[in-house]
Parts: C-alpha cells; structure tokens; sequence
C-alpha cells in the first residue's frame, strides 16, 4: 500500500505546553487508523494542524506524497467538531449550502443521503433529527466531494447504543467503499471493531503504533470455574499454567505454550472435576492500551 499521509517530527507548543511533541507515523492507502490516547493526549491537535486549521511549531507532514495544499485539501472530508448545520433547514438545503462551498453538483446530495441511511428523512428538518442522524448527516457533508481520505474526530461521541452500532456499521462501509479513514477516538472496543492499525499519543509523544490484528496475540489465557475449595492446588499440579489469578469465584490462568482451554477441560474432569465456567481469553485494545500507557509510567492527563 502507498502512504497517504506521512507526519515527520510534528511538534505544536502552547508556551511551555507540548500538545504536540516531535510526531511521526504514517497511514497506509486503504486503512482505517485509529488515534488512540488519554485526555490531552495530543490527538484533536494533530488533526488539526493536517487538516491545516493549526499551525504547527515544528515538524512537517504530507497527503499523497505532496505537502498539504488547497487541492490536496480537496480530497478529505473530515469532521472535527459536533455536527453544526442550519436547524430550520431540512436535509437537503443544508447540503446544497455545503454544495456551493466544495463546488460539488447538487447531483450528489442524493448519492450520499442513501450512503449513510438518511433518504427517507431528507426533507425533514435538522432540528428534529436525532443525535446519530446529526452525526451521519456530517457524515454525509464529508462525503459530498467524493474524497480519498475521511477524517473522524470522536464520531460516537454521547451517542447511544444503537447510535454507535449505526456509525460503526456506516465507519465500516465507507471503508469497503475503498476510503482510507482516520478516526480519533477513546471507544476502545469500537476502534477494535472497525480500525486496521491504531496508535496511542501520550502527552503528545507517539508510544505505540501497530496492527489491531496483533492485539491478541501473545499468552494464552483460560478463564475457569468449578464448585470444588481446592481448585487453585489442583490447577497449580497441572503444570499446565505459568501464572493463576483468583478473581471473586474464578481463576484466571496464564497457559504455557501449547496448552489451551480444553487442555484444562480434560484435565479436570481426569480429576473428576467439571468445569461450570470455562472460557478462551481474547486480549481487548483496552487490555493493551491500558498495559501500553502503564509501560510508560502513565495514566489520564
């Protein structure tokens, strides 16, 4: 995959305050990057100092191999902000204003209305929209100009259950439609749902970058519950495991290489056990951001 977007030593300073500090990652043709970090962790900063709202202190970073211009501009749709339109004006009228802005047919209003699920409420005002269909009619805004890139700023944020599922849903058929999305965010296990790669800022210092798919990888680990007192001791003579955690009325077991959850299964049940509870440990992203953040001493900011 070619690079979209290559950030080179980005720093933005505030006084003695580094939102920012010497930043560099890049982001592939195709995927879905996820910008992970605590609060003031440097992530709404570096969007807008790429999207050239900010200007940096220091630092570069370029679209498609260029540096950012307004043409380069003209291939992202991004979303930084709540979704802010007209409230007396319906669906329709709010995106021919931002028609005439980008200079796009009025053609492509329809087109984009039916991509994120909002035809049969185009005619109806902003006002009486809920909260997910503000967010997908930004969405939708994003998309008028047909462009390479989407830029996501905390797209979920205060939406409810079936908001975050809808805008996940949509998220993942942008993506299929051939998009490269960017996508800010501290819902964890929607990034883990949605992004291909991730990283995590910290105080505006890059402390981690990689594959969602690499996150489970690693110790295996078996969860394990069974009505018998001495099932800790029963567990440890398996040597089976390298660590045990009791947690409430069940055991957390750390595998050693080769053994999994119906090793333990069998086990018992040869010591005329049976297991109530027992299941195959995933890693979460939380699980990883949350061990990536403790490596570097750190916490919320």
């Amino acid at each position: 995959m070619d690079t979209v977007l290559s950030i080179k030593n980005l720093s933005k300073h505030y006084g003695r305050i580094k939102a920012v500090d010497n930043l560099s990652l890049e982001v592939k043709r195709g995927s879905v990057y996820g910008i992970l970090g605590p609060n003031g962790s440097g992530k709404t900063t570096t969007l807008g100092v790429i999207l050239s709202v900010i200007n940096q202190t220091s630092g570069d970073f370029e679209w498609f191999g260029k540096p950012g211009t307004q043409n380069t501009r003209k291939k992202i749709g991004a979303i930084l902000e709540h979704p802010i339109f007209y409230p007396y004006l319906t669906a329709v009228q709010n995106l021919k204003i931002v028609c005439d802005i980008k200079e796009v047919p009025y053609s492509r209003i329809e087109e984009v209305l039916d991509q994120v699920g909002l035809v049969l409420r185009k005619d109806h005002k902003f006002r009486t929209f809920s909260l997910g269909m503000k967010q997908r009619l930004s969405i939708a805004s994003a998309l008028l100009c047909d462009p390479d890139v989407m830029i996501l700023d905390e797209p979920t944020n205060g939406l409810d259950p079936q908001g975050i599922a809808e805008i996940r849903d949509l998220i993942i058929n942008i993506a299929n439609s051939g998009k490269t999305i960017i996508i800010a965010s501290h819902l964890l296990d929607e990034v883990q749902r949605v992004c291909t790669h991730f990283c995590v800022l910290q105080q505006g210092k890059l402390i981690h970058d990689g594959l969602v798919e690499d996150v489970g990888k690693g110790a295996t680990i078996v969860e394990v519950k069974a009505d018998v007192e001495h099932l800790e001791e029963v567990l440890e003579a398996s040597k089976m495991t390298s660590g045990i955690k009791r947690e409430l009325d069940k055991y957390t077991l750390t595998m050693v290489e080769g053994f999994g959850a119906v090793d333990v299964n069998e086990y018992l049940f040869k010591q005329g056990i049976t297991a109530k509870h027992l299941i195959l440990k995933v890693k979460t992203l939380e699980k990883q951001f949350l061990e990536i953040l403790a490596e570097q001493g750190g916490g919320q900011q």
